[in-house]
């Protein structure tokens, strides 16, 4: 695993290194800056409708791709990742890594529901810690899996958040995996088509693997604990009643 802990005292540091290594023009560094008001934004909307701190997040100054050995010329854009990470002295940190072309392409919207994604991913990252539950997750064969997986490793929104807009922002823009063709079609064509920086993971590489050890040693603020214990209340009584609904 990679360490991020010294980026992400910075938000924007990897996007100031990449200006001055002349990776990325001027015009794409402004946008980001000027549009990193929206994450900040983003950031408090979701603390204030879940009462939960957001972990630390950077942004990547590349274009991030998925490729699957089974589907050599299909491509999938990963615009946000949760990246648990394991410093030198064995303790796990978890940080949201959002792509450059997210923050100058996507719209305010679109930024904070992948915000309340990421942010729901990181719950149940935590809520695994919390109680011992962790497990290599299963490998996907193809993208649709992968996005389908995804799905599968998330909290419940609706018992996290308190925001209505926010949860029908959720809902529509991952209707099943996340789909904003716009969004998407612009990546490709004003970043990745012009020869912008762009990085390629296989899907065996995004798959998350948490060391037992690192767990054991990684302490958790007791107060997030208590809201993932009062989370998982919620999220089975929920299940509860709507499996008593005839």
């Amino acid at each position: 695993m990679v360490t991020y802990e010294a980026i992400a005292m910075d938000p924007l540091r990897k996007v100031e290194d990449a200006r001055l290594a002349k990776l990325i023009p001027q015009g794409i560094y402004k946008k980001i800056v000027a549009r990193f008001k929206f994450v900040q934004e983003g950031v408090a909307r979701i603390e204030k409708a879940s009462g939960i701190k957001y972990p630390e997040y950077y942004i990547e100054p590349s274009m991030v791709l998925s490729t699957s050995p089974l589907e050599m010329e299909q491509l999938g854009v990963l615009f946000a990742r949760t990246i648990p990470s394991v410093s030198q002295d064995n303790r796990i940190k978890i940080i949201v890594q959002l792509t450059a072309p997210l923050i100058v392409f996507g719209i305010k919207g679109t930024i904070h529901a992948i915000l309340a994604h990421e942010f729901l991913h990181y719950l149940e990252l935590i809520g695994r810690m919390v109680k011992m539950d962790i497990v290599s997750d299963e490998l996907s064969g193809t993208l649709f899996e992968g996005r389908y997986a995804d799905l599968t490793r998330l909290f419940d929104p609706n018992a996290v958040f308190k925001d209505r807009s926010l949860l029908r922002l959720i809902t529509k823009k991952f209707p099943e995996g996340f789909q904003d063709f716009k969004l998407e079609d612009k990546s490709l064509k004003l970043w990745l088509n012009k020869g912008l920086p762009s990085t390629r993971i296989s899907m065996d590489e995004n798959v998350i693997r948490i060391p037992i050890s690192a767990v054991t040693n990684t302490e958790i603020d007791q107060k997030l604990k208590n809201k993932i214990y009062e989370l998982d209340t919620v999220k089975y009584t929920r299940k509860g009643k709507r499996g008593n609904v005839r």
